[in-house]
């Protein structure tokens, strides 16, 4: 990928959150767990856990407890983000996990 076609993928990315149904390859979830797994982290620790849910009754009870989570009732997966102070122990986990976040969401 050149220069341009990052800038381009970044100008153009767009949330989601009506859903067709039709469940997503695993080879798309595994594309997009990669995307996390290579964003930048301080001293390279990588503090990021992801989960990936595709369970129907799960995403279904996630919006009881995460108010902003309400497009999981039709969405086919969910990936959790998880940062682990464990492995990072300074607050910069916190700026990893937001980089593969926006990684993924690219």
């Amino acid at each position: 990928m050149n220069t341009m076609e990052a800038i381009e993928a970044i100008m153009s990315r767009r949330s989601i959150r009506k859903y067709t149904g039709e469940k997503i390859p695993d080879e798309t979830i595994t594309k997009l767990l990669k995307a996390g797994m290579n964003a930048p982290s301080a001293h390279n620790k990588q503090p990021w856990h992801f989960i990936v849910v595709d369970d129907r009754e799960t995403l279904n009870k996630v919006p009881e407890y995460h108010q902003y989570s309400k497009m999981l009732e039709t969405a086919s997966h969910a990936i959790i983000v998880l940062g682990d102070n464990d492995i990072q122990t300074t607050d910069f986990w916190i700026h990893d996990c937001s980089a593969a976040t926006e990684n993924i969401l690219i």
